[in-house]
């Protein structure tokens, strides 16, 4: 038995905290391998690739094998599982016309056991940014344009796949531009974030999401990845969340120390920005060792926390794609068209709308 599975046995027993784990965990790690938690474990050359890599299994951060210590294991979704032949469910868009939590959360428990099935522990299907043109290229990731309505579903879903694996939530936050995406830089007051912006984030939170991915945008002149706003004072400091934050991919972050000091654990996919930085910046003093374990204790408490809480029995391979799968699937396709029907009110037919 691994010291890893040791320790979730021992949380799972009630015998120690996820963070009391952690801490054991933690101090039998070496400076690298703690480094090595804060970013993922591909190469640069890696990206000529990526495209191939998600449909080809899991994506590995911050393994340690000699300690048992799988890291994150990242599946994609949000229409199922983007690994291999799993079951394909309707967009999340015609998911949330469905109106149905209880539903959406079937499809999280299922989503869930194919990806736990493939070898992962961590899902990215949770998207609930919010529509605010019908022409973003990503509006059919998500459940609408109403936080109330992206509130419920996302933790609805979140709920679904957490008996399993670990939920992220994304992309934190203002994110619902695609061409612009990675420069455009969204002014918004204080009123309309935390009114119209964020609450479904919240929701999802409060749901148990273990992780959030911030966006590639700005927000009031901050990348979201050096944006400790978000990130610290009011991720953490205001909403008490405790799980890890990671960067969307590759261009998630642009800088390996400020993301870093902001509030974002781990830069996915590669060994990237704070593998060509992290190592020599903690030599010099450019960063501290605390910042460095505060994230290390962040991240493994999680797993450690998922793993000791998920359904103890891992489901097999016959789960993916499986018929139960696929008839939920034709259920959500069904519940999720939603027809109107041109009655007359008072003789007279209310479509079209007289201008």
């Amino acid at each position: 038995m691994s010291k890893f599975d040791e320790l979730v046995g021992d949380v799972r027993a009630v015998e120690a905290t996820p963070d009391e784990a952690a801490s054991v965990l933690i101090d039998e790690m070496t400076n690298a391998e703690l480094l090595g938690l804060l970013d993922g474990d591909l190469g640069g050359r890696a990206l000529i690739k990526i495209d191939k890599l998600i449909p080809a299994g899991p994506v590995v951060a911050g393994e340690i094998p000699r300690l048992g210590f799988p890291g994150i294991r990242f599946s994609d979704g949000p229409r199922g599982v983007v690994v291999g032949n799993s079951t394909c469910f309707p967009v999340t868009m015609a998911r949330a016309a469905t109106w149905d939590e209880d539903l959406e959360q079937q499809v999280g428990l299922a989503m869930g056991r194919e990806a736990r099935a493939w070898g992962a522990n961590y899902s990215g299907a949770v998207c609930i940014n919010l529509v605010r043109h019908p022409a973003w290229g990503r509006c059919q990731e998500t459940y609408g344009e109403d936080p109330v309505l992206l509130g419920k579903m996302g933790a609805a879903l979140t709920r679904g796949l957490r008996r399993n694996l670990m939920a992220c939530v994304k992309h934190f936050a203002l994110n619902s531009i695609e061409d612009a995406r990675f420069k455009v830089d969204v002014s918004v007051d204080e009123h309309s974030l935390h009114e119209v912006y964020l609450p479904h984030f919240r929701t999802v939170i409060d749901a148990g999401a273990e992780s959030v991915m911030n966006a590639y945008n700005c927000v009031n002149g901050h990348f979201c990845g050096e944006n400790k706003v978000l990130l610290t004072d009011i991720l953490r400091d205001e909403w008490g969340f405790t799980g890890f934050v990671t960067s969307d991919w590759v261009w998630g972050i642009h800088d390996g120390v400020a993301s870093l000091e902001a509030g974002v654990d781990i830069e996915m996919p590669l060994h990237a920005l704070r593998g060509a930085r992290l190592a020599k910046a903690l030599k010099k003093g450019l960063v501290s060792m605390d910042t460095v374990l505060t994230s290390a204790r962040r991240i493994v408490a999680t797993v450690i926390d998922n793993a000791a809480g998920r359904d103890e029995e891992a489901p097999s391979t016959d789960v993916i794609a499986s018929p139960a799968h696929r008839e939920l699937a034709r259920q959500v396709a069904v519940r999720g068209a939603v027809l109107l029907k041109n009655e007359p009110v008072d003789g007279a037919a209310i479509l079209p709308l007289s201008p």
